[in-house]
This record gives structure tokens, C-alpha cells and sequence, in this order.
């Protein structure tokens, strides 16, 4: 395989939309804290808030408790600016109400680079990935066209924005492009522990274990970027 090129930093605000608090740190939060660390904007918008993802806890429990996981976690990487909608976690649908959010989302934040779900049927290593997560990724390709163009959604009140140059796929088995997280993988761990409720949940496995799991995927990706610790990303141009 080819070796990862540098994901282009040339850029100074970016908006990560995913399903779930959790998305972002199995794989994407050691690259924030590295960006945030270089003076870059960063803010974090959760499509769910997360209720449907303990067995152990009730929907109407593990929300809020998930919610403040997220942003505790978000903190330790920089991240301030913590939106959640309030679409139905594990039943996430593809249409113009989710489209509709997220273009309004992308007009707010007026980001450069967007970061978010992997949307391909698969992870890399051939392990299948899950509808909300497919959903979530293609509405956000489809919702940055929307927010550029001004007549689509004119309800919203908010100028169009045409300045995204980049859509960043975190964990896709497509990876063409990664970021050096040498000195920011240890924040990335400790980010994904701010998730303890989540974790415990799991009831163990190396996805429990936040240092096993992250540092052997950066150390796995270091093999294609120069010995570097890295974290993947699939990039699409827009």
C-alpha cells in the first residue's frame, strides 16, 4: 500500500459532526488536540445524544450521562463548543430533516474542514459498520452542498457558505491521508477515558481499553506515514 500523505492543515476553523459522543475519540481526537494545540478552531457537533449506547442504562439515563461524558472529553483536546441534535440515536434517518440541521450547522460554524463518520460499509480490517454512522457521514457531504447553495433550505435565515474545502472521514478503510499525533496521542486517550460510563459498558475488550486500542491504531498507521504516530483520515475534496 502507499504511503499516507500530510491531511493539509492550510485551513483554520473545522466542524466534526458525528452520530455519537464517541465517534470522535476512536480515532479523530488526538488529531483535534493537535490542531486546537496550533491555534485552530475546533467545535464538535453530536447528531444523537448518545441514549441508545449502554445496554445497562436506560435511554432517558445514559443521555444526559453520555452528554456530559462528551463534553468533558472535548475539553481535554480543546474543544469548547459542544452542539448536540436531537435526532434518534441507532435509528438515524437519511433525508432533508437531518440535511436541513446540519447545513444549518455548516452556516453557523462557516468551517473550512469537516470532520466526521466514516461512511463506507466497512472499517478498516474488514469489520462492518453500523447504519447510524453511514448515515450521518453521506448527509454531511450532501448537507456541505446545501449550505453553499441559496435557495436550498432559504428558510433558515443564514447566508449561504461555500468555504469547506475538505470533508475528513475518520476511520475509513479508504485512508489516503493522515496526521501526525506524536505528541498528542496521549490526549487522545485520555479523551476517550473521559468516556467512563460508555466504557464500562462495553464490559471489556481492547475497545474498553483506551491506551491498548488508540496507540496500537496510531502505531499500526505509523507504518505508512514515516514512523510517525498518525491517525487516518479519507479526504474528499469539495
Amino acid at each position: 500500500m502507499d504511503d499516507y500523505l500530510p491531511l493539509p492543515e492550510d485551513w483554520d476553523r473545522a466542524l466534526a459532526i458525528v452520530a455519537h459522543p464517541d465517534d470522535l475519540e476512536y480515532g479523530g481526537a488526538a488529531a483535534v488536540a493537535r490542531w486546537t494545540g496550533q491555534g485552530r478552531s475546533v467545535a464538535y457537533l453530536l447528531v444523537t445524544k448518545g441514549e441508545a449506547g449502554i445496554d445497562s442504562m436506560p435511554p432517558e439515563e445514559a443521555g444526559p450521562v453520555r452528554m456530559r461524558e462528551q463534553v468533558a472529553s472535548a475539553n481535554v483536546v480543546g474543544v469548547s463548543e459542544v452542539e448536540f441534535l436531537d435526532h434518534p440515536d441507532g435509528t438515524i434517518e437519511y433525508g432533508l430533516p437531518l440535511r436541513r440541521d446540519l447545513a444549518a450547522a455548516i452556516r453557523r460554524h462557516r468551517p473550512r474542514l469537516i470532520i466526521t463518520n466514516n461512511f463506507r460499509d466497512t472499517y478498516p480490517g474488514g469489520f462492518l459498520n453500523m447504519a447510524d454512522h453511514k448515515v450521518v457521514g453521506r448527509a454531511v457531504v450532501d448537507a456541505v452542498r446545501d449550505a453553499g447553495n441559496r435557495w436550498v433550505f432559504r428558510d433558515l435565515g443564514l447566508e449561504p457558505w461555500n468555504g469547506v474545502r475538505h470533508v475528513a472521514l475518520a476511520a475509513s478503510p479508504e485512508s489516503a491521508h493522515a496526521v501526525d499525533v506524536t505528541d498528542t496521542l496521549d490526549l487522545g486517550i485520555a479523551s476517550l477515558r473521559a468516556h467512563a460510563a460508555y466504557l464500562e459498558g462495553l464490559g471489556g475488550g481492547d475497545m474498553a481499553d483506551p491506551e491498548v486500542f488508540l496507540r496500537r491504531m496510531a502505531e499500526s498507521a505509523a507504518q505508512r506515514f514515516g514512523g510517525r504516530l498518525a491517525s487516518p483520515f479519507e479526504l474528499l475534496a469539495m
